[in-house]
């Protein structure tokens, strides 16, 4: 079956409802977006350190942990649905502090087995009910702005807070990467010039990679990046299987036990409204993909998203027990993929799902070459800052345009400033109140104040 789609219609695909696309046959790689992915395979590395300090896995098996969830992701896109997904990051300083409240050792590890697994379950039952998309559906648009501007402020603020490594450690570096890549990204000139010049839209077609090499290159030479070590004591990095069976996984210490589940619901349920803060996200972007581009029709279905992320978090719960949890979007990998698949012509990229699906193949195949690893690791806080940075600026501009009057943009304005103000406490000891949560009901409260009229047609 060709790849090359009629106007306006959707990608073709085999495996009937499950729309199983396959590479060469489906579609193309495109290499620019498998570099930015190899480029970026630095990001989920970071984790590791993490899980080596709380649940105590050697970091050969934790590396392997983060290699096995990566080519997972490709789950999502080779059947059909059009997520760059991810972890759902914004609750992982919960599980760690949930986590250092059982003993160190395999019972902290049973504890993330019943975690991830119930998490699983919440997405499996939403997903096959179609509650999450009914309630989508009827999803007020000020408080969907509302959380697409918590979301944006969140990694913008994080971007530009001295105590983070961004510009405290390495300002000369991230801020040319970071104009580099905005340049390339965002700029009205950039897009003339990508008209006027081959050249110009050949190395645009990049992303991130350009601004990245060169912020890479000035860290070098000004000392704020170390040059990379140990390049080349192997080729392929150690996959210690055996050990992580038996040592960190269900199948080899056991299942939890009945405390440890029920420990577990409340900040599993806490989980799942973290990731519906994404779920809106990724509906705008591609909502926004396919008013852009309408040559073709990119489908997303909230069911199909959530059965594919309930597979992820069950499986790796028993087999792979994930720190940071299965999510269903990386909104900034999302970004960087929505953004070169609008700015190209059809013929300069044929398809959505190629970009989509190719940057995961880079990241995933550049995480088992240990040379690879080894040279992009020490930028490893530009790549991370540059997805936090494209992410906040996606969406603020997305939030914004969503809303049609000021009474929308007033309530979106505060829930997203309760979203990012309420993540540093937790009211009454209880994680369930952190954030998200208290976001949800001030824009609920606002919403049915300021704007809801029973009488009329909601926008």
């Amino acid at each position: 079956m060709s790849a090359m789609q009629e106007n306006g219609r959707e990608l073709p695909y085999a495996g009937g409802p499950l729309k199983l696309r396959i590479p060469f046959v489906h579609y193309r790689i495109e290499y620019q977006d498998f570099i930015q992915g190899a480029i970026l395979s630095c990001v989920p590395l970071g984790i590791t350190a993490a899980m080596v300090k709380v649940l105590g896995i050697p970091i050969e098996v934790a590396v392997l942990m983060v290699v096995i969830n990566n080519f997972l992701y490709l789950l999502h896109t080779s059947f059909g649905d059009p997520s760059v997904s991810g972890w759902i990051t914004a609750g992982i300083p919960l599980y760690i502090s949930y986590l250092t409240g059982f003993d160190a050792g395999p019972e902290r590890i049973k504890a993330l087995i019943a975690l991830q697994v119930l998490v699983g379950l919440i997405f499996l039952v939403l997903g096959v009910t179609g509650i999450t998309r009914w309630v989508i559906k009827h999803f007020p648009v000020s408080m969907r702005s509302g959380i697409l501007l918590g979301a944006g402020f969140a990694s913008l603020m994080r971007v530009f807070n001295p105590a983070q490594p961004f510009m405290g450690k390495m300002p000369i570096a991230f801020v040319i990467a970071a104009l580099g890549s905005f340049f390339i990204l965002f700029s009205a000139r950039a897009l003339r010039f990508r008209s006027q010049s081959s050249l110009f839209a050949w190395v645009a077609s990049f992303g991130i990679a350009p601004g990245f090499v060169i912020g890479y290159i000035a860290g070098l030479i000004t000392g704020e990046i170390a040059p990379p070590a140990g390049v080349f004591d192997r080729f392929i990095i150690d996959m210690p299987f055996g050990e992580m069976a038996t040592t960190f996984t269900a199948i080899g210490l056991g299942m939890p036990s009945a405390g440890q589940w029920v420990a577990a619901i409340s900040l599993a349920i806490v989980a799942y409204v973290l990731a519906f803060g994404d779920i809106l996200v990724l509906e705008a972007m591609i909502d926004d993909c396919n008013k852009t581009r309408t040559d073709e029709n990119i489908v997303f279905e909230v069911p199909r998203n959530h059965i594919i992320t309930a597979t992820r978090n069950i499986f790796q719960g028993f087999c792979v027990p994930f720190l940071p949890l299965c999510g269903p979007q990386w909104t900034g990998g999302q970004a960087l993929v929505v953004n070169r698949f609008k700015h190209s012509t059809p013929e300069q990229e044929p398809s959505y799902w190629g970009g989509a699906t190719s940057l995961f193949w880079g990241m995933s195949i550049a995480m088992v070459f240990h040379p690879l690893v080894q040279i992009i690791l020490p930028a490893k806080l530009i790549g991370f800052g540059l997805t936090l940075l494209i992410q906040g600026y996606l969406c603020v501009y997305l939030a914004f345009a969503m809303c049609s009057n000021n009474v929308q943009r007033g309530i979106a304005g505060v829930m997203g400033a309760a979203l990012v103000s309420a993540n540093y406490v937790k009211l009454w000891g209880s994680p369930f109140w952190s954030g998200p949560t208290l976001a949800l009901i001030v824009g609920a409260i606002l919403f049915f104040l300021l704007e809801y009229d029973g009488n009329k047609e909601e926008a």
